[in-house]
């Protein structure tokens, strides 16, 4: 969405910090909440925002026993909407878009905006932290070279994008396929 018509990522933010400003009301409770944005474009991953095309493209997916990671990337601290607003735009002006016949400006790549909160609680002289983890996906469309008029790069961009979300089709039915199996039966 633009200007008034807000999308739904920064509908989600908006909220964040609504209840962040409700929570840390009772004095006890205090939110941290960092942000980061990346793409998958041509099946590499780059972070939109770090400007630094040495350090920002074809960073790696990490698996460790605490949680999946994008090594290299950078997560923003951020206080307020305006602030997690203003690294939305930085991020939103480096994703890589281009000219096809359907759309002026087609993203050529899936986003990513992940999203975490801390909450730090002190009750009793002890601090307990709690984080939770959101990741919002913009997924790029489906390309039809027919359609968009796509040749070299822009057909290699499109085939690139089928591939992701054929593979992502998979997973979701795969998922869909286990759920049915793990679900109890009526008799």
């Amino acid at each position: 969405g633009y200007g008034s018509n807000k999308g739904i990522v920064p509908q989600v933010c908006d909220e964040i910090f609504k209840r962040k400003t409700e929570i840390e009301a009772s004095g006890t409770t205090t939110l941290q909440v960092t942000f980061s944005m990346m793409e998958i474009y041509n099946e590499k991953i780059r972070d939109l925002l770090n400007s630094d095309p040495k350090t920002n493209n074809d960073l790696k997916v990490r698996s460790t026993p605490k949680g999946t990671f994008v090594e290299g990337s950078k997560a923003k601290a951020v206080g307020s909407f305006d602030a997690i607003n203003r690294e939305m735009e930085a991020g939103t002006a480096s994703r890589t878009v281009a000219a096809t016949q359907m759309n002026a400006t087609s993203s050529r790549a899936h986003t990513i905006m992940a999203i975490t909160v801390k909450q730090i609680i002190i009750e009793d002289g002890r601090t307990k932290e709690i984080a939770s983890d959101m990741n919002l996906v913009d997924l790029a469309g489906s390309e039809r070279a027919e359609s968009t008029g796509a040749t070299g790069d822009r057909l290699k961009e499109g085939a690139a994008i089928n591939k992701s979300l054929s593979s992502l089709g998979n997973v979701i039915s795969a998922l869909a396929e286990q759920g049915e199996q793990q679900r109890p039966r009526l008799q």
